[in-house]
């Protein structure tokens, strides 16, 4: 049986042009490190909700149901794969998403997933 799945024949010229097409092989650990970032859960729900507003973390906190320690923390790793950015209003930091393509990425995901 194991024989049957063995490939013997080679296509050198599509091999060639699909060799052309590949990411750097560092580019591809930046997109699977990207994946990891959006592999939490607790993540996911505070990516939402700065699909909506801009949040400060109490009420982020707040809103998802978490300690506002835990929703810091995935602030942070948030912010260090640039998916989100901040700006300070006083003592009071807000958190919005970089830019649109967090959303994008969210969707196309959420619509592979609603079509199965």
């Amino acid at each position: 049986m194991e024989e049957d799945l063995k490939c013997t024949v080679k296509h050198p010229e599509i091999i060639a042009k699909v060799k052309t097409k590949m990411p750097k092989e560092e580019t591809l650990f930046d997109i699977a490190e990207l994946f990891k970032v959006f592999g939490d859960t607790t993540r996911m729900k505070i990516v939402c909700c700065l699909f909506e507003s801009e949040m400060c973390v109490c009420d982020i906190a707040e809103l998802i149901n978490a300690t506002q320690s835990a929703v810091s923390h995935q602030l942070r790793v948030l912010k260090q794969a640039k998916l989100v950015k901040y700006r300070k209003e006083g003592k009071t930091v807000y958190y919005s998403l970089s830019d649109r393509h967090v959303e994008i990425i969210f969707n196309m995901a959420l619509e592979h997933i609603q079509e199965m």
